[in-house]
């Protein structure tokens, strides 16, 4: 299974279009800025499983009960969502992976920082930032197979460009 992970596209829905065309993912994760970004892909994409969260952006731009961290499964794989601004991501990672490994999960997605960060740490959790689709143009690939994280990558416009 593939799931395609975005962030900070910013009402800049080009790239996550591309992404979504050449992909073609089973599940999308938005990790916020902009929100309704989200919403306008999942529109267009109905038979794609989609999950999201608001970033600090999005006070105005999704309904006040949406969560701000996601905890979730998805397609066997356990999942810490958030886009990070309340974890101080833009300053160190500490808070995050603390409550990522508290909440037991294999993977920590996070967006905010604009900055793409793909790796697996000594304990064995998947550390995702996707960087922003809509100003630096690049987004996450998570590759699932029986339950687990066969492969993680990020994905740049150059990278799409080779998938026929």
């Amino acid at each position: 299974m593939k799931l395609l992970v975005l962030s900070d596209s910013h009402s800049s829905l080009r790239f996550m279009r591309l992404c979504m065309d050449k992909v073609k993912p089973e599940g999308v994760i938005h990790l916020g800025d902009y929100y309704d970004d989200g919403e306008v892909l999942k529109e267009e994409y109905p038979g794609v499983l989609f999950r999201q969260v608001p970033g600090n952006c999005d006070r105005y731009r999704c309904p006040p009960f949406v969560q701000e961290i996601l905890i979730d499964r998805i397609f066997g794989v356990d999942f810490y969502l958030t886009h990070g601004h309340k974890h101080g991501v833009k300053m160190e990672l500490g808070k995050l992976l603390r409550d990522a490994k508290t909440a037991n999960v294999q993977a920590v997605l996070y967006g905010h920082t604009h900055i793409p960060n793909c790796y697996q740490d000594q304990d064995g959790l998947w550390v995702m930032n996707p960087g922003s689709c809509g100003y630096g143009a690049t987004a996450g690939l998570i590759r699932i197979e029986d339950g687990k994280i066969c492969h993680c990558a990020i994905l740049n416009q150059g990278d799409l460009e080779e998938i026929s």
